[in-house]
């Protein structure tokens, strides 16, 4: 059997041990052999899936990333590659396909045949042997020859990746090369999904030490923006400070989402940062910030939030939003290992939180008669924290038979699985003093009993507060590769650093 995909994009450099992913100066080192492991890992594991008598003659295939223009113009996107095809072959190059063997593991890359005016246009044109040699597989060859080889090879079975992402919600349109309905083959659609998916949820060595270097990156430009902040500022100039940190200190040239710089009230307003709301507030001495950016580098990324104060001193009230958040992150980072249910990580984060939020007088009451009628939900409407990797909400978050919560706060939580060592996954409460949850709650008997209603109104123009660290599970426990400081003082300090 083998296994064909299409796709991406990479910088390379090639020596005496292999060839690798590589910016020069300091920037990390990435092996292709970490993608071999990745292939050699699908196929133990899709051999197992698969029935043995479809082993050999079987293929499946994808089609990686696609070069595209802005709308009906022939501005070209910058490219960057689907995350499948990357997480196999690490290819930096849109319009290609891949092969792997099912029942030998042999690797074949299919590239793009390209016009000659390429050459003038875009640079040099390299043969499939220089593409075999760069990406370490067995062979290489033209896209348009894929039906004369799936022939050639006898296949009989041609698996293709087709299936739904439990984030988006869209399905993963399957694979295709010219006549592949018309092939003496069988298309499987079912059985590659589930098994690859489940490939990228535990990370390998090598690939933890790409996520590393993307959260030191990442962590380096948040500590950058904390130093060079200063009111009359706008939001969109520490976006810039943070896009060119990791850009030109790491050869980070895309970022893994819509940077999010949020100053005060705008901190309440989970996914800012976007067309119609694009940072662009001016900052205040008064603002808390929230800072939700993380770059990514050979497609692997980082996902980091800090809240600060734009003055670099905590207020009183600031703190303590604050430091009810760093509790409920603390409690949550302490009680993780393998075999912790994630859903439990998120109860236990809301727990601390409402019980922090009693303490200063914004709740009254039972704090379980609180958990049962969700009002961890009304200051946290998000999930804890999400599987993270190629893609910042990673895929395997819910496996195929597992249903999502439909309960308040936990129906947003993007993974619902026990863990596991070699996961990689953000840890993220917040507390935000959202008016389009906390105004209608005042009016709901099911929770308004619990809300001292005054003092919280005192807040509706505060914001919010989220801290999120990425971290790995170990065998007995956690480390945490985010290296931006978290307590008051700490930051505190650095933000001081860049006022001396």
């Amino acid at each position: 059997g083998y296994i064909l995909m299409q796709g991406g994009m990479i910088e390379e450099a090639m020596s005496a041990t292999g060839s690798h992913y590589h910016l020069g100066l300091e920037t990390h080192k990435v092996p292709m052999l970490m993608h071999k492991q990745n292939r050699d890992k699908l196929i133990s594991k899709f051999r197992d899936a698969v029935p043995k008598d479809k082993h050999e003659g079987g293929y499946i295939l994808m089609q990686g990333g696609m070069s595209t223009c802005r709308h009906d113009t022939d501005h070209e996107e910058l490219f960057r590659q689907e995350s499948f095809f990357h997480y196999l072959f690490g290819v930096k190059e849109p319009n290609w396909y891949g092969v792997i063997n099912v029942a030998t593991g042999k690797t074949t890359l299919f590239i793009e045949h390209l016009p000659e005016a390429y050459a003038i246009w875009m640079g040099k044109i390299n043969t499939p042997d220089h593409f075999r040699e760069l990406y370490e597989v067995d062979e290489a060859g033209y896209g348009k020859d894929i039906a004369s080889f799936m022939k050639d090879k006898n296949a009989k079975t041609i698996f293709v990746l087709k299936g739904k992402n439990s984030d988006s919600g869209c399905f993963f349109t399957p694979a295709k090369f010219e006549d592949i309905e018309k092939g003496p083959w069988a298309v499987d659609e079912d059985l590659l999904f589930p098994v690859l998916s489940e490939c990228r949820v535990i990370k390998s060595p090598l690939e933890i030490e790409v996520m590393r270097y993307a959260c030191k990156v990442s962590s380096d430009a948040h500590m950058e923006v904390m130093r060079r902040i200063r009111p009359g500022m706008t939001e969109y100039q520490l976006e810039a400070i943070f896009q060119y940190h990791a850009y030109y200190h790491g050869g980070c040239r895309h970022v893994g989402y819509t940077c999010i710089c949020a100053s005060g009230p705008n901190a309440s307003v989970l996914h800012y940062g976007h067309a119609g709301a694009a940072n662009s507030k001016v900052l205040e001495e008064k603002d808390m910030m929230m800072l939700d950016m993380g770059a990514e580098y050979h497609c692997y990324g980082a996902d980091i939030s800090r809240s600060f104060p734009c003055s670099g001193k905590f207020s009183a009230d600031q703190k303590i939003i604050y430091e009810a958040v760093l509790a409920s992150q603390q409690a949550v980072m302490d009680a993780l290992k393998p075999g912790v249910s994630w859903p439990d990580m998120h109860i236990l984060s809301n727990r601390v939180l409402l019980t922090k939020l009693k303490e200063h007088g914004f709740l009254q009451g039972d704090v379980d008669a609180m958990m049962n009628a969700h009002v961890g939900a009304l200051f946290m409407p998000h999930g804890l924290g999400h599987l993270l990797g190629i893609d910042t909400h990673d895929v395997g978050g819910y496996p195929l038979g597992m249903e999502r919560s439909t309960l308040p706060g936990l129906k947003s939580l993007r993974m619902g699985r026990k863990l596991e060592e070699g996961m990689i996954l953000t840890v993220e409460p917040g507390c935000y003093f959202i008016e389009a949850l906390l105004l209608p709650a005042f009016s709901n008997p099911q929770v308004s009993e619990f809300l001292n209603q005054e003092k919280i109104r005192k807040f509706l123009d505060f914001g919010g507060v989220r801290i999120e660290d990425d971290v790995v599970i170990t065998k007995d426990g956690m480390e945490n590769l985010t290296t931006v400081p978290r307590s008051v003082a700490e930051i505190e300090a650095i933000m001081a650093q860049g006022r001396q």
